[in-house]
């Protein structure tokens, strides 16, 4: 066979090993992935069915609500479904000398975790898809679905008693009810002050509806009253209906301030801190550390094929047992420091970047580190189980 032969030949042989190790891992991470799911419902049902069978919940409403809930499930269920999916493939080709043999064929640890390493990237951008919008609006809704169930109503989200201040524009807003996912606003009173702070308009109404396509405001009950620099009322007039132009306001910005930062899309987070930019550090704090947090979450995916793979894979069948408990306890020291530097960073005690991309890229790191001591043949620290040798 000639040379440029002996290379198509070589591509077919990759071609077939990375096919040969995907097969071995989607099998077992398809079970794993599919049974942490069916074991989540089953839990999730049986903590609500009480208020399920309460509310007689059809077979729509409980497909709505759990439709809801897969975005969040899956950005959890992903990472546990790889690295279980990693452990088992590769300690079983380890067991049967199958990565020994591969090795023997001139392949090295990095090439035969390549494929593996690329459904990595996948995971991270599918993990990614869902973080960024569908699963934070998952954890936001899900006690509102299980209330409408349970009642058999719906019910509306709303923010009652609310106070947001537009510093940029010195305009206040007092808001009795702010219907959430509407663009009406109930019984307001708006104050606009002047360059020197001093009350100069006030506006009375009883609807404030937003018109996104204009981006006007039109006020229905309405008064409209001007003051002068002493406090002093110039001008009374209650026309009904006013059409206002040109105010930065939306119905969202005036609710934003009262928002949890963990249930804010990528999108909301990123509308938070550009029209609540003025607010002290210590307030933005969590909104600028869940936005980076939305972005190094996915990568969890990643991380986990580097941290697992070198642990399962075992020369001799006594390392089995050790290479996988230290692979799971490094995941939950990853989650644990997640959560840990997550908390900080919301509590304005380290920067949001760090909090967010700390703990991944140290255990990346760490990953990396295990990935380089068994492509060079050299042992992995031992994780000593008590009672054993």
């Amino acid at each position: 066979m000639d040379g440029r032969g002996d290379y198509v030949h070589g591509l077919l042989v990759m071609t077939i090993l990375d096919r040969y190790i995907l097969k071995k891992f989607l099998v077992p991470f398809l079970y794993c992935f599919a049974g942490f799911i069916g074991i989540w419902f089953i839990f999730d049902l049986a903590d609500n069915l009480q208020d399920f069978i309460q509310g007689r919940a059809t077979f729509g409403m409980l497909s709505a609500y759990y439709a809801s809930q897969v975005p969040e499930i899956i950005i959890i269920a992903l990472p546990l479904g790889t690295l279980l999916a990693l452990l088992y493939s590769l300690s079983a080709m380890s067991r049967s000398n199958e990565i020994i043999s591969m090795l023997g064929a001139g392949r090295s640890i990095v090439r035969i975790l390549l494929p593996l390493m690329g459904v990595g990237v996948v995971l991270t951008g599918v993990t990614a898809y869902f973080n960024y919008e569908g699963a934070p609006h998952a954890t936001g809704i899900k006690k509102d679905l299980v209330g409408e169930i349970k009642h058999g109503k719906k019910k509306e989200r709303t923010i009652k008693g609310h106070l947001f201040r537009n510093r940029e524009d010195k305009r206040t807003w007092f808001v009795s009810r702010l219907p959430i996912k509407k663009d009406l606003l109930i019984d307001i009173q708006i104050v606009q002050q002047d360059a020197e702070g001093n009350i100069s308009e006030q506006w009375y109404a009883r609807e404030a509806l937003f018109n996104h396509d204009s981006g006007n405001w039109t006020l229905r009950g309405a008064r409209h009253v001007k003051m002068s620099s002493e406090g002093d009322v110039t001008d009374s007039e209650m026309p009904g209906s006013i059409e206002i132009e040109g105010w930065s306001e939306t119905p969202w910005r005036v609710g934003s301030s009262m928002m949890n930062a963990d249930f804010l899309s990528v999108p909301e987070l990123r509308d938070y801190l550009k029209f609540n930019g003025d607010f002290p550090d210590q307030r933005l704090a969590p909104y600028r550390t869940q936005l980076n947090y939305r972005w190094a979450l996915p990568v969890v995916c990643l991380v986990v094929v580097f941290l697992a793979a070198p642990c399962a894979i075992v020369y001799s069948r006594r390392g089995v047992l050790g290479g996988v408990a230290m692979a799971i306890a490094l995941f939950f020291m990853l989650v644990l420091a997640s959560n840990l530097f997550v908390a900080l960073g919301k509590g304005d005690r380290i920067p949001p970047v760090v909090a967010a991309w700390g703990p991944v890229g140290g255990f990346f790191v760490v990953g990396l580190w295990l990935l380089w001591m068994r492509s060079t043949n050299r042992d992995l620290p031992r994780l000593r189980i008590p009672g054993m040798s």
